[in-house]
C-alpha cells in the first residue's frame, strides 16, 4: 500500500511538472534547426590562407581563402605559349597561291597570243593544245594547293582551340583555388588551417544562415488534416522555467511519411505512436540557436490564399 501510494505521488508531480513547463500549451514541439553548407577544397595544394573563424558573419561569394596557384598559372602560361605558336603556323592562303595565279594569268595571255597567231596563219594547231595543257596543268595545281592549304589551316584552327578549350580548364581551376562563401551566413565551424594540405574534398569550414531558421517538429495524424503549406502558426522558443519567447512562422514542409515518435519529442497526445514531420520558416532576431527546443502552436492557423 505505502508503495502504491509513492507512485500515484510521483505521478501527480510528474503530471504537475509537465504542466508547470509550459508544454501543454503546444500543439507540437521540436528544435531549431538551418541550412548549414559543408564547404570543401575543390583543388589540391597548399593552402595559403583561410581567413575564417567560428562565428565569423560572411556573404555568398565572399573569398575567404586561397589554395597554392603557382603550378596551375605556370601551366597555363606554357599552354597560352602554344596558342600563339600554332595561331604562327597558319597559311595565308592568299599569299602562298598568289605566285600559281599570276603563272596562270601569264598562261592565260599566252593562249591568247597562240590563238590570234594561229588566225593569222604564224602557228599551228599543237601550239595552241600546248598552251591549253599549260593552263589546264596549272589551274588543277591551284586547286590542290587551295585545297591543301585549307585543310592545313583547318587542322591548326581546331588545334588551337584545343589548346584554348585546355587554358579554360586551368582558368576555372584558378578560379577554384579561391575559396568563398556560397551563402549569406555565419560560419559554425573551421576545419583547417593555413599552411595544411588541401586536397579535394577535404572539408575546410561549415557556414549556416542564421537569419532563416526552421522549427522541425512532430504532428499526430488527428492534427494532419489541421497543417497546409503556407499556413502562418505561432513558434514558441522555450527557454525553460517558464521563459519563452513567440515568433510568426509559416509552413514549408510537410513530410508525407509517417514514422514513430523521437525520444527527445513530447506530442500533444502521449498515446500516439506514429507522427508527420514539419518544418515552419521562423525569421530569427538573433536569439534563437541551433539545437534549441521550440513549440508549435496549431490552433490559430491561418491560411493564405
Amino acid at each position: 500500500m505505502k508503495s502504491m501510494k509513492f507512485i500515484g505521488i510521483f505521478f501527480l508531480l510528474f503530471i504537475a511538472a509537465a504542466c508547470g513547463n509550459g508544454t501543454s500549451d503546444y500543439d507540437a514541439t521540436g528544435t531549431f534547426e538551418t541550412t548549414e553548407v559543408l564547404v570543401s577544397s575543390e583543388v589540391s595544394g597548399k593552402l595559403l590562407c583561410l581567413d575564417v573563424e567560428e562565428g565569423t558573419v560572411v556573404k555568398a561569394g565572399q573569398q575567404v581563402g586561397l589554395v597554392d596557384t603557382v603550378q596551375l598559372y605556370l601551366k597555363k602560361m606554357q599552354l597560352e605559349a602554344s596558342v600563339k605558336s600554332v595561331k604562327g603556323q597558319l597559311p595565308d592562303i592568299l599569299k602562298q597561291v598568289a605566285a600559281l595565279k599570276e603563272e596562270i594569268a601569264t598562261a592565260e595571255r599566252e593562249k591568247r597570243r597562240v590563238e590570234n597567231l594561229l588566225k593569222a596563219g604564224a602557228a599551228n594547231q599543237k601550239q595552241l593544245d600546248d598552251a591549253d595543257a599549260h593552263l589546264e596543268v596549272l589551274r588543277k595545281q591551284l586547286v590542290a594547293q587551295g585545297s591543301t592549304l585549307l585543310n592545313s589551316k583547318e587542322s591548326l584552327t581546331w588545334q588551337s582551340s584545343s589548346v584554348g578549350i585546355q587554358v579554360a580548364q586551368v582558368d576555372d581551376q584558378l578560379m577554384r583555388c579561391h575559396i568563398t562563401s556560397p551563402i549569406n551566413g555565419t560560419i559554425l565551424a573551421k576545419y583547417a588551417e593555413a599552411g595544411e594540405l588541401a586536397v579535394v574534398g577535404k572539408p575546410l569550414f561549415k557556414v549556416a544562415d542564421m537569419k532563416q531558421m526552421y522549427i522541425r517538429a512532430y504532428i499526430t495524424s488527428e492534427q494532419l488534416s489541421q497543417v497546409k503549406l503556407g499556413q502562418k502558426v505561432t513558434v514558441f522558443s522555450d527557454y525553460g522555467n517558464n521563459e519563452r519567447k513567440e515568433y510568426p512562422g509559416v509552413v514549408t514542409w510537410i513530410s508525407d511519411r509517417s514514422e514513430f515518435t523521437p525520444k527527445t519529442i513530447l506530442t500533444k497526445d502521449e498515446r500516439a505512436n506514429l507522427v508527420y514531420a514539419v518544418k515552419i520558416a521562423v525569421k530569427n532576431d538573433g536569439y534563437l540557436k541551433i539545437g534549441m527546443y521550440g513549440g508549435v502552436k496549431l490552433l490559430e492557423l491561418k491560411v493564405e490564399n
